[in-house]
């Protein structure tokens, strides 16, 4: 491969940050279905804002291209594949969009082409989901054999301004020592950490999968221990805070568990294991102590509030500073609030469609709320906390779920955390 041609299949927040990593080094051509999505990229709007317009105008001046049109990326010999990987209704894998972009990819599919996912997936699936998908090209061409198959699990941290996609250690595997060294090659561009060649693409999804799935178990406990607290009248953060002061204690922090890594990827962990014969009872045991979690704290803010409460619901993004709402816990937690027959208000400055019904911060002030729940604390609502306190009845009660909130004894203010 005398000159590495690169396309990359998805661009949103692994496939951007990674095509303008790369235009630093290669020509890179972003490839993405939604055509409004590409609009807006080529205007320099980023909703995920992941990447800042100054820098994205830039690259689009020197090395970087973008296009809905798949034929545009035709002449690429190297196809990086980022879509999301979700779960179905019944919580299965959902192989929907990879299929898709299998099928995309296919029908531009050339003799010694290289093909590299990022998507998290159970170990296994590149090479038995993906490469029969790639296999229905017009060429015939057969994986490992005309074609390679490649696997770099992502490690974007949505919202995270240190970890970045040019500091972070970066896992590669190919399907032989050529594929793993041109792999190696173009991420030691993308990167100042180090490339970890796995044995294989299955060590290398396998990593992936429990990265999430550990952390998931890990905040399952710590929801557990949570409630326990709460029985005893004391704050799971105070505890936490003296249990840290030992050398290898592991700091988690208790609360909503949602989003599309950790809510997502222990359930094709899950998956695999079972179809192995293996009851995977840890793995799911913390995922529905996870997705408990919403009713938990509506019961909790049902017994404090009055009947049919007047609740300022504060934050509906799956997480902080960010303004991603797939698989948020928010709204599960707002549909039980909701049922509880509370009028509950949303206001979330990330927000901006109708759909939700977000009203406007500045208007609040003419409500006084018998609730406040900050769900995700938004450094927006951190930093208006002074204001924020003014929009509460005098019997009223803020929730703060993440504890996030530094009040003192002057504030004389109804205050409950995890």
């Amino acid at each position: 491969m005398k000159e590495k041609k690169i396309a990359v299949l998805g661009l949103g927040y692994v496939g951007l940050p990674l095509a303008v990593g790369l235009s630093s080094s290669y020509k890179i051509i972003g490839f993405d279905i939604s055509l409004n999505r590409i609009s807006q990229l080529i205007k320099g709007i980023d909703e995920t804002l992941e990447i800042e317009k100054d820098r994205l105008k830039k690259c689009l001046k020197n090395n970087l291209r973008l296009t809905n049109n798949f034929e545009e990326i035709s002449e690429c010999n190297i196809f990086i594949a980022t879509v999301p990987t979700p779960i179905t209704k019944k919580k299965n894998p959902d192989f929907g969009p990879l299929k898709s972009v299998c099928n995309t990819i296919s029908k531009i599919l050339k003799k010694g082409d290289i093909v590299v996912f990022e998507s998290t997936v159970y170990p296994g699936a590149t090479e038995e989901i993906c490469a029969p998908e790639l296999e229905k090209n017009k060429l015939s061409l057969k994986s490992g054999v005309d074609f390679f198959l490649g696997y770099s699990p992502e490690r974007v941290n949505p919202g995270d301004k240190v970890h970045t996609i040019d500091k972070i250690d970066k896992v590669v595997a190919g399907q032989n020592k050529k594929v793993e060294k041109i792999l190696k090659d173009i991420y030691s561009k993308l990167t100042k950490g180090n490339i970890f060649i796995a044995k294989n693409i299955k060590v290398a999804e396998a990593s992936k999968v429990i990265e999430n799935a550990q952390r998931d178990i890990n905040i399952a406990f710590i929801n557990e221990v949570a409630k326990i607290c709460n029985k005893l009248n004391i704050s799971v953060f105070d505890v936490l805070k003296a249990s840290s002061t030992k050398w290898n204690f592991l700091s988690f922090q208790p609360g909503l568990v949602g989003g599309h890594c950790i809510g997502v990827d222990p359930y094709y962990l899950s998956h695999k294991s079972k179809s192995l014969g293996i009851d995977p009872k840890v793995i799911l045991s913390g995922r529905k102590t996870n997705d408990e979690m919403p009713t938990y704290l509506a019961k909790i803010i049902n017994k404090i509030t009055k009947t049919r409460s007047k609740i300022l619901f504060l934050g509906i993004t799956f997480k902080e500073d960010v303004p991603d709402l797939r698989n948020s816990k928010s709204f599960d937690l707002i549909k039980s609030l909701k049922n509880c027959k509370h009028k509950v208000y949303l206001h979330d400055p990330f927000v901006k469609d109708k759909k939700h019904k977000i009203i406007d911060f500045d208007s609040i002030k003419k409500y006084q709320f018998d609730g406040i729940v900050i769900a995700v604390p938004h450094k927006f609502y951190i930093n208006k906390i002074n204001k924020i306190k003014n929009f509460l009845k005098p019997d009223g009660f803020i929730f703060d779920i993440k504890g996030r909130l530094n009040l003192n004894s002057k504030d004389k203010i109804n205050y409950w955390s995890l």
